[in-house]
């Protein structure tokens, strides 16, 4: 049994014991999670597609780890203007376990229950978790920026070598 699953605009073909890398998914690693953007459903038997998606039918996955991917380097020049830009980027990632998958009316099993479910949207904040953090902090300093002028401009001075006649 399989199914392709579209998460982060890409679409995965995953059979339960697979693990896949996805992009960011807002969950803690050992939480459960469900996916429910499948757009085929494969049991062995019958095929069903989606039009674009499968009525009911749903991805359980359990989130193993979150990582970044490899650095990709992005590198733009233009010839002879003297132009080059170099600029690094590495990719949040997820790392899932399909640990069942379900098609309309079937319910997870007794153990992918046991797991906690996460949600994705964020928790609300209270006013004792807001006013909390502002009392803590502390008065920031005034910083020493006229003495490190100062000392900056004699350095320059003594570096200045005398003028040749």
């Amino acid at each position: 049994m399989y199914a392709v699953v579209k998460t982060g605009g890409k679409q995965y073909r995953v059979a339960k014991d697979d693990v896949i890398i996805v992009e960011k998914l807002a969950a803690d690693a050992g939480s459960a999670l469900e996916l429910d953007e499948v757009l085929i459903l494969d049991d062995g038997k019958e095929t069903v597609v989606g039009t674009p998606l499968v009525d009911g039918a749903r991805v359980a996955a359990t989130v193993l780890d979150q990582t970044r991917g490899d650095k990709i380097i992005v590198f733009k020049k233009k010839r002879r203007k003297d132009y080059k830009r170099k600029k690094g980027h590495r990719q949040d990632l997820t790392v899932l376990r399909i640990t069942d998958i379900l098609a309309k009316g079937q319910k997870a099993s007794a153990v992918k229950a046991a797991v906690p479910k996460t949600e994705i949207a964020p928790e609300p904040k209270t006013e004792a978790a807001e006013a909390a953090p502002a009392a803590e902090a502390p008065a920031k300093k005034a910083p020493a920026k006229k003495a490190a002028k100062k000392a900056s401009a004699k350095k320059a001075a003594a570096k200045k070598a005398p003028a040749k006649k």
